[in-house]
């Protein structure tokens, strides 16, 4: 499932400054006292800057972080922009955009002079640069003959139309990449629509359940690698791993966006993967309210999906969530479904983007499919104890369960549930 490359993450890893591991957190002064030092030892004066962050599905201490980047940064830089990495996420408002980053509602200049705020426009063609193609062959390369087509690769101008491009986020478990950030931020994060379907589906054919939290450089990471390869600005990154259930940090790593990604991302696995020694039946995933929908909240399947047995259940526990997808309603015309489901009726679905046909198997999980009796056979059932109504959870292929019904103290005294709270971010797997 790894892509032959020169350098192995491990030795890409020792390239990066680090500070923190696994052991412990940072206090605050240690980490901006680190960002400060980096940059200053960076050759950013005189030259514009691009500071691509997360959305608000991703835990970290942004503010500190940000604002340590901007005072490192702001009187040596000619112009600073922060482009929201939102991939094909719905965008932030203002009010949104003010608590994730940390100024008042209309006050940015105040907080961050010189800096401009953007959401990145996945929907706007105008918002973007091309960059070129990777060839089929190549691509035949890179996915290991799993695809073998030409893809476009556009990414956000605003990248493009600075000298340096900063990626400042955490790494985390990911369903389609294995182990997130570095040059994530750029494909899918605030890429074009072709290059994110086939990164996606490539990590669809291969399966969530195989790829997540692998640290080695996966068929995706080496298309991601491929694509940031092309962006002709400077790239650099902070990587921090968080500690999970709070905005402490484990660890921060800077560098170039490979070598500073391979540095936390091994911290990550050390602390972003939890062992189990027997499979579970049934599993209440406790969504925070950062995932406002379940295209976002469905993290809470991917990371418990390893260790549940075969015919078990997990419970997607999200009182606080209306709506299947705010962006992607497409993903109700075609529901939810295994790999196979849709690589069996090619021609039926080829013509949907291949995103949300990645995301549907995503939240189904392992499964078969019989194109002659039309027949799916489902590993685990996914139920959702949401505000969506029934109806349209039984048109989507899910389980429905009252949210009101729900019991979190019974059920994790009962001896047969596990509850997960804040599920989205620590992957589980069977030691």
């Amino acid at each position: 499932m790894t892509s032959t490359i020169e350098e192995t993450p491990a030795e890409a890893a020792l390239r990066a400054a680090r500070i923190g591991d696994e052991h412990g957190v940072l206090p605050t002064e240690q980490v901006t006292n680190f960002i400060a030092e980096q940059l200053a030892a960076t050759d950013l004066d005189g030259r514009s800057v691009c500071i691509v962050v997360p959305d608000g599905t991703r835990t970290c201490p942004l503010p500190m972080l940000l604002g340590a980047v901007h005072a490192a940064l702001h009187g040596r830089v000619t112009r600073m922009t922060t482009l929201i990495a939102l991939g094909t996420h719905q965008p932030m408002s203002e009010e949104a955009l003010a608590a994730h980053l940390g100024y008042e509602v209309g006050a940015l200049e105040q907080s961050y002079p010189g800096m401009t705020v953007v959401n990145h426009e996945w929907w706007d063609p105008s918002t973007f640069a091309d960059l070129g193609t990777i060839p089929a062959s190549r691509l035949a390369e890179l996915s290991e003959g799993r695809l073998t087509m030409d893809v476009p690769v556009l990414l956000n101008r605003a990248v493009v139309e600075h000298d340096v491009a900063l990626v400042v986020g955490p790494v985390l478990p990911h369903e389609v990449v294995g182990i997130s950030g570095g040059n994530k931020y750029f494909f899918p994060g605030v890429a074009g629509q072709d290059i994110i379907d086939v990164s996606h589906w490539i990590g669809a054919l291969i399966t969530s359940a195989e790829i997540i939290g692998t640290t080695a450089i996966t068929p995706v990471r080496a298309l991601i690698n491929e694509g940031a390869s092309l962006v002709p600005a400077e790239k650099l990154a902070f990587c921090v791993v968080g500690e999970a259930g709070s905005l402490d940090l484990h660890s921060i790593s800077f560098g170039d966006t490979i070598s500073s990604w391979a540095s936390a991302a091994e911290v990550c696995a050390a602390t972003h993967v939890h062992h189990l020694d027997e499979p579970v039946s049934r599993v209440i995933s406790v969504v925070p309210e950062m995932y406002e929908d379940i295209w976002t909240g469905a993290k809470g399947f991917y990371k418990l999906e390893p260790v549940v047995a075969d015919g078990g259940e997990v419970i997607l526990y999200a009182p606080h969530i209306t709506d299947i997808s705010t962006s992607h309603p497409e993903i109700l015309e075609i529901g939810y479904h295994c790999r196979d489901y849709f690589v069996k009726q090619w021609d039926r679905f080829k013509h949907v983007h291949w995103g949300t046909l990645a995301h549907s198997t995503h939240l189904r999980g392992a499964g078969t499919y019989d194109a002659e009796t039309g027949e799916e056979r489902l590993r685990v059932k996914v139920t959702l104890a949401t505000r969506i109504p029934e109806e349209e959870c039984r048109r989507a292929n899910l389980g429905y369960l009252d949210p009101d019904s729900v019991d979190l103290a019974a059920a994790e005294a009962d001896g047969e549930t596990f509850v997960v709270p804040n599920a989205g971010e620590v992957l589980f797997r069977l030691r």
